[in-house]
């Protein structure tokens, strides 16, 4: 049971967080191609970092704590999950914040963009 407890730390930040897609609408995930660009250098540098400190020997797993599914490099498939649940969670609670607070996102047009046209 023990090997269930990071994925089960994991949904719960996903749950913690999910609902503000729903109730403040967020439309994080209506927005697909900013939520990729956001989390890819995430998954690209961070994974690189634990299969290069794995490697080495820096950094390991407790065979114990996570299941037996592995990444080439043996990055466990949870540690993939936490570098794509824990920004996502991130960026929800972000945009959470922006929206009942009133802040642009940035890409929303300007008046004088919108004169122009």
């Amino acid at each position: 049971m023990e090997q269930l407890a990071y994925l089960a730390v994991l949904a719960a930040i996903a749950l913690g967080s999910i609902w503000l897609e729903v109730v403040v609408r967020t439309r994080v995930l209506l927005r697909t191609r900013r939520l990729v660009l956001s989390l890819a250098p995430v998954l690209v540098v961070f994974l690189l970092w634990d299969a290069y400190a794995i490697d080495a020997g820096h950094w390991t797993f407790d065979p114990e704590k996570v299941t037996k599914l592995e990444l080439p490099g043996g990055i466990p498939v949870e540690e993939l999950l936490f570098f794509v649940v824990v920004p996502f969670a991130s960026i929800l609670t972000l945009e959470a914040v922006r929206a009942v607070r009133g802040w642009p996102v940035g890409d929303e047009p300007t008046d004088a963009g919108r004169d122009a046209r």
